[in-house]
């Protein structure tokens, strides 16, 4: 899952960005209003998390812009002012919720996880794969009922191959659903955290080619034997 956080304090945000990033998911920051609504109209996000108060463009105006052209992704506000006024307006630009600054970690992450469910009531929300499964609301991932122990970046990497099956994933495919903007690595840690994955696969049972490589084309998730 993919977070755009827009927010000007950049303490605050390396905190917001840290801690999301150990929730598994991935996040680009952006500092200004502006900036964040051209970031929206190159990249497919899952949420974003808006400041209200924000150079060049405020939050509550940028949803306003975001609803009026058809965007349709959770917007989770962020306000200094607990007061009727402030949410009554962010609410009626579209938002979907809201949390008040200073951030409870713990509730964020909650309404964060509330409002992906929301916004995707036709996924399945077990995702497998024969005897491979992964379950996003815990985290949590078993072949065979066997836990297997996954750094985030391999989590993020087997959640995007369970999504698509047996649709081939370029590397750079993967580098931009997987990794921030802000610290895109080579294709060659790609190859690394594949390999990774593979061994702790095969250590609970998996056979070494569930993840296929298709050479000169990325990667996808071997055939089930009689979907044929």
């Amino acid at each position: 899952m993919r977070i755009l956080l827009v927010e000007d304090d950049m303490r605050l945000a390396d905190t917001l960005a840290e801690a999301l990033t150990d929730q598994r998911y991935v996040v680009d920051v952006v500092t200004d209003g502006e900036t964040g609504w051209d970031r929206l109209k190159v990249l497919d996000y899952d949420l974003m998390l808006l400041d209200v108060m924000l150079p060049e463009l405020d939050g509550v105006s940028l949803c306003q812009r975001l609803r009026s052209h058809g965007y349709s992704m959770p917007v989770l506000l962020m306000t200094a002012c607990d007061t009727s006024t402030d949410k009554i307006n962010g609410l009626d630009a579209g938002a979907d919720d809201y949390v008040v600054k200073p951030v409870d970690l713990g509730e964020l992450f909650a309404r964060i996880r509330a409002l992906l469910r929301r916004g995707s009531v036709c996924s399945p929300p077990i995702l497998e794969w024969g005897n491979l499964r992964l379950d996003p609301s815990t985290y949590e991932v078993s072949y065979a009922q066997n836990r297997l122990h996954l750094t985030p970046k391999e989590y993020s990497l087997l959640e995007l191959l369970l999504r698509n099956g047996r649709r081939v994933l370029s590397r750079s495919v993967i580098i931009e659903r997987v990794w921030s903007l802000e610290a895109p690595p080579d294709e060659c840690t790609v190859k690394v955290h594949i390999r990774s994955l593979r061994q702790k696969l095969k250590s609970v049972g998996a056979n070494e080619d569930l993840i296929e490589t298709v050479h000169g084309m990325g990667y996808r998730l071997k055939e089930l034997v009689g979907n044929r």
